[in-house]
């Protein structure tokens, strides 16, 4: 039953993914707002969804280890697997994705969350700190739409160009079906992925796998999933934007809104392995972004197969350490 039940939550997954992204790009086109914004905002929270549910409920659970395990995973797991399989299979072109201010906004989410950690607890106050940067990161996302659409309605339709031209995009989709397809990704995510993760962690404690190695591994997977749903959709539709706006406004998320919230329910314990190696490879990780974020490097097959090969090594490492 394990193994239906896991199947049918990556159904789901794959086919909320595919709506999310249909409802985010059309979404701002309609509302004259970029693409990225949104995605760093509508589609970085639903897909961020599972990792939310999975925090709150291990701490109520009274395994709160879970919890950073399953965000220090699985934002590895956003950089190095989900763009490496989307690279891997379609490139990702990221000539005309201007990211560099949210891309170095992640990068200081992750120094913040690093510095909170080696306290050796995330309490309620290091969660209102994560909370705080995430309310300044979605103000200033805020104000960059609302110049978007001053520019827009002053007849800079050069800035709006790009993303009518998205393939796929329908600047006359009606609301309802803007809403439907927002509505069914947001709630189909965190569906599926409850489903496949609790079918994973299963198959996983029957084989003995500790609750740490579960959280870093099985379970940042599972709650990653609806990111690589999101991403290859998107890259499979030449939309680079909503591709990396999605991984670097789900990690975002998931260190300051999914770690805050969730500091808020209990304190979450930091352990040590973590300290020493996973919180590094998580931030070395981000900054293997640099080049293609500022230097606008596309990512072709060949980095899609060695993130993905970094990964797999990851992975085993932490197996093997268990």
């Amino acid at each position: 039953m394990d193994l239906i039940f896991a199947t049918l939550g990556l159904i789901i997954l794959l086919l909320a993914g595919d709506s999310l992204v249909r409802g985010a790009v059309n979404m701002s086109l309609r509302l004259g707002v970029p693409a990225m914004i949104v995605s760093l905002t509508i589609v970085a929270f639903g897909t961020s969804a599972p990792e939310l549910l999975i925090s709150v409920s291990s701490i109520l659970e009274g395994v709160p280890g879970l919890a950073m395990g399953n965000v220090v995973g699985s934002n590895t797991a956003n950089i190095l697997l989900v763009l490496g399989v989307p690279a891997l299979m379609a490139g990702l072109s990221t000539k005309t994705c201007d990211s560099r201010k949210s891309y170095l906004q992640m990068i200081g989410a992750t120094v913040l969350f690093i510095v909170l950690a080696f306290g050796g607890e995330i309490g309620w106050p290091q969660g209102l700190v994560l909370l705080a940067a995430l309310a300044l990161m979605l103000g200033s996302a805020f104000r960059e739409a609302l110049r978007h659409r001053r520019a827009v309605s002053a007849g800079d339709e050069e800035e709006n160009d790009d993303d009518e031209d998205v393939e796929g995009a329908d600047p006359d989709m009606p609301w309802w079906k803007v809403i439907m397809f927002l509505t069914l990704g947001l709630i189909g995510l965190p569906l599926g992925a409850d489903l496949l993760v609790d079918a994973s962690t299963n198959i996983a404690r029957h084989f003995g796998v500790s609750e740490t190695v579960i959280g870093l591994t099985l379970v940042a997977l599972g709650t990653s999933l609806p990111e690589l749903a999101t991403t290859v959709m998107a890259a499979l539709r030449k939309q680079a934007d909503v591709a990396l706006g999605n991984v670097i406004g789900s990690n975002m998320f998931n260190l300051l809104a999914i770690i805050g919230i969730s500091s808020l329910v209990g304190p979450i314990p930091v352990d040590p392995g973590i300290l020493q190696f996973d919180l590094w490879v998580m931030l070395g990780a981000s900054l293997l972004l640099a080049p293609f974020v500022f230097l606008k490097w596309h990512m072709g097959r060949v980095w899609g197969i060695l993130l993905s090969i970094l990964y797999v090594v990851y992975v085993l490492i932490v197996l093997g350490n268990a």
